[in-house]
């Protein structure tokens, strides 16, 4: 039975790539190439991307942290699992998230906010130079925007992909108005953590292979 399916790791990746690459619809840069396919080959749906929207600097930027030793923050757990962290640490880098650090459900109740947009209040100095990937929380996305009004508290990078129907498609249109600011994001309701981490991952790995 198995022998109608290709079973070895690295030509199942190369074809599914191939495959992605034939497919797609848009001009997009060779910089942009990674993280397009990534997405795709992460969700299995080609139809995401008339959906991606990539900064024109937002992949030099994305690059120059993580070559730089940049600290990844994400909104959640799920996201921060999905980052090769190994890999992040060869280049001097580590993922935070700060979600459940002590004092933030009592902040947060203080400030009568979201949890995920206190944890960014209150680590608002870790942000500067930054890559923040944001899959889960539009609340945490708004908080972020706000941050990076404040040149010390900036992100070099923000990855917004928070999926969902309440806040989700609003935080990413207002990120996407905020040309300012190198980000990388799906439009639309669409989004979520496993996509959020392999944009991250897509950025790490195209430094490995420059070194």
């Amino acid at each position: 039975m198995t022998a109608d399916f290709i079973l070895d790791p690295g030509q199942i990746e190369s074809e599914s790539m191939k495959i992605i690459r034939a497919g797609l619809t848009r001009p997009w840069l060779d910089t942009d190439l990674p993280v397009v396919e990534r997405i795709i080959h992460t969700t299995g749906d080609p139809s995401l991307e008339s959906a991606i929207a990539i900064h024109p600097e937002a992949i030099a930027c994305g690059l120059q942290a993580l070559k730089q030793g940049a600290t990844v923050i994400t909104d959640v757990e799920m996201v921060r699992a999905g980052i090769s962290k190994e890999k992040l640490k060869s280049l001097g880098g580590t993922v935070e998230c700060f979600l459940n650090t002590p004092g933030v459900p009592e902040q947060a109740k203080a400030w009568g906010i979201t949890r995920s947009m206190t944890a960014f209040r209150m680590n608002a100095e870790g942000l500067k130079g930054s890559i923040v990937a944001i899959g889960n929380a539009p609340t945490a996305l708004l908080e972020v925007l706000r941050l990076a009004e404040n040149p010390e508290t900036r992100p070099a990078l923000i990855v917004g992909i928070p999926v969902g129907f309440i806040g989700a498609k609003e935080s990413k249109d207002l990120l996407w108005e905020h040309q300012e600011f190198p980000s990388i994001t799906v439009l639309g309701t669409r989004g979520g953590s496993p996509i959020a981490a392999t944009v991250v991952n897509a950025l790490i790995y195209t430094v490995l292979k420059q070194k």
